[in-house]
C-alpha cells in the first residue's frame, strides 16, 4: 500500500486565500478575511494547515488555538468535508495540543456544539473532559456548547501521552493511506 505524504505547518498571510476557501467548504463563511489576517499576524494566535503536498495550493484542514496566560484556548479545528473520517482531524489535535505543550501551555480547552458528537467524540479520545455548558451560545441557532477542559500539558508523563498519541494518529492515517511527513 502506498501512503500519501501530509504535511502540517504554521500558516502565513500567503494562506489567506486557501484558508478562506477551507472555511467556506466547512462553515459556509465563519471567519471573514479580516479574522483570519488578525490571527495571521497575532504572536498570541497559533494557525496551523494541513495539507498534502500532491495538492499543493489547497488546505485539507486547520486547527488555531490562542495562547492565553498558561491556557490554550483552541478557537477552531475543521477538516475540509470531502476529507473527514480519514485521520486528519486527529492529526491536526495532536499537533495543537503538541504545539501547545511547547508554547508552556498547562491546560487545553475549547467549547463545541452539543449536537456535534463527532467532535465531541474526537476530543475525548484525546483526554478532553466536559468542564462546563454555555447555554445559547452559538449565534445562528442558539444551540448550546459544552466547555471541555484537558489539564496537566506540562506534567512530566505528558510527553508519553503524546508519544501514545502520535502511535494512534499514525496508525489511523495510514488506515486511510496517509502518513505525517517531516
Amino acid at each position: 500500500m502506498i501512503l500519501l505524504d501530509l504535511k502540517i505547518r504554521s500558516l502565513k498571510l500567503e494562506d489567506l486565500n486557501a484558508l478562506l476557501e477551507l472555511d467556506q467548504a466547512c462553515f459556509g463563511g465563519l471567519w471573514s478575511s479580516q479574522a483570519y489576517q488578525r490571527e495571521l499576524s497575532s504572536p498570541n494566535s497559533h494557525l496551523l494547515g494541513l495539507s498534502a503536498p500532491i495538492m499543493p495550493s489547497k488546505l485539507l484542514g486547520i486547527g488555531c488555538f490562542w495562547s492565553i496566560l498558561e491556557e490554550a484556548h483552541i478557537t477552531i479545528l475543521a477538516v475540509h468535508p470531502q476529507h473527514q473520517r480519514q485521520g486528519l482531524g486527529q492529526a491536526l489535535l495532536y499537533s495543537l495540543l503538541k504545539s501547545a505543550s511547547d508554547c508552556g501551555s498547562e491546560q487545553a480547552t475549547l467549547e463545541v456544539r452539543v449536537s456535534n458528537q463527532g467532535a465531541i467524540s474526537l476530543y475525548q479520545k484525546f483526554g478532553f473532559k466536559v468542564a462546563g455548558r454555555r447555554r445559547g451560545y452559538y449565534k445562528d441557532n442558539g444551540e448550546d456548547a459544552l466547555i471541555l477542559w484537558l489539564s496537566d500539558l506540562q506534567w512530566t508523563q505528558f510527553s508519553a501521552t503524546l508519544d501514545n498519541w502520535q502511535m494512534m494518529v499514525s496508525d489511523r492515517l495510514s488506515q486511510s493511506c496517509w502518513q505525517l511527513g517531516d
